[in-house]
């Protein structure tokens, strides 16, 4: 397909509403993440499930920076990795192989997002992962489960084995790879997001010192407030429209 075709396109009208919304909020979670310096050169992905049964799902079109990510140039892909609205774009093989085995297996994930950041990647290679040192770590602390490193996840077969490793919970450190957070919107995905990428920097940071462990009360408590799916739709329809602000104040041109 030609650029001019694929700019002249008008993705809004091929799509419902509903979709057109999670598009919208998709690109602004891309753009949001190159904000905070996330991002991972055009590697790295964050998915969104379209409403509808038909298990499709959106990635960002490859080779695209999160900056240049928008409503209009998400790929629609199905769980067999096959284009299925053109727009001119693919998705990366890896991306699709992580997104598709989350998207098959579990059906409250209506987002997943997945990143590569320095701090992110140390501590999934540390041994003891991520500590329950902090009130950010405590937010995602005990809803985090592991899966180890195969390599570049071009083999379909790894999707079983990232579902086994996941089970139940919402977030999970890729080892010596990176995060992944899934969620029942996108913004509470990205909230989730937000919350290990923040636990992880802070960690590392940390690690040159003595640390000080919270009391098991306080861990306690927060376990039984926030490993809750409910509490997080909670946190994110609070915070979730200043996020969709600030990706318009950034470039409102993400909504197109």
């Amino acid at each position: 397909m030609s650029e001019a075709i694929v700019q002249n396109m008008d993705i809004r009208s091929a799509v419902s509403a509903e979709e057109w919304a999670i598009r919208q909020d998709l690109a602004a979670a891309y753009r949001l993440v190159a904000h905070y310096g996330w991002d991972d050169m055009v590697f790295t992905h964050l998915s969104a499930r379209v409403p509808g049964p038909e298990d499709h799902f959106l990635l960002n079109p490859y080779g695209f920076q999160f900056s240049e990510v928008t409503a209009s140039n998400l790929v629609k892909v199905d769980l067999d990795g096959n284009v299925v609205l053109s727009n001119g774009y693919e998705v990366n093989a890896a991306g699709f192989t992580i997104h598709s085995a989350v998207h098959m297996a579990r059906h409250d994930a209506a987002a997943v997002m997945h990143l590569h950041t320095d701090s992110g990647v140390a501590v999934s290679a540390m041994q003891e992962g991520l500590l329950p040192i902090t009130q950010h770590a405590l937010f995602v602390y005990h809803d985090t489960a592991y899966h180890d490193w195969e390599g570049v996840a071009l083999d379909l077969d790894e999707r079983e084995r990232v579902v086994a490793d996941l089970g139940s919970k919402h977030l999970m450190m890729l080892r010596n790879h990176g995060t992944l957070a899934l969620g029942g919107s996108v913004g509470s995905c990205f909230m989730r997001l937000y919350y290990i990428e923040r636990a992880c920097k802070i960690q590392v940071g940390a690690m040159n010192g003595t640390l000080n462990m919270p009391n098991q009360g306080a861990i306690d408590m927060m376990e039984t407030t926030f490993n809750n799916p409910a509490s997080w739709e909670g946190l994110s329809a609070t915070a979730w429209p200043s996020m969709r602000r600030l990706a318009d104040r950034l470039d409102p041109n993400y909504q197109d």
